[in-house]
């Protein structure tokens, strides 16, 4: 029961990132229009909260022209 609280405080404290899409990704590679549509943007001003891992970070810098980030 105790490593179940440890988990779920450990999620909590985690440090998040909000990603918001500013440009359309129409005209650039097709590479990038799938790596919007994986973090889960939609349409222009459109904003996700994801966590602030490696993985979503090489997400961004993948599309850093298309999009905005706050922490």
């Amino acid at each position: 029961m105790a490593k179940a609280k440890q988990a779920k405080s450990a999620k909590a404290a985690a440090k998040t990132v909000t990603i918001k899409l500013i440009k359309s990704p129409i005209g650039f590679n097709k590479n990038q229009a799938a790596v919007v549509q994986g973090i889960g943007l939609r349409k222009i001003n459109h904003a996700v909260t994801l966590a602030d891992t490696p993985e979503t970070r090489g997400m961004i810098f993948k599309v850093r022209h298309l999009v905005t980030v706050s922490e």
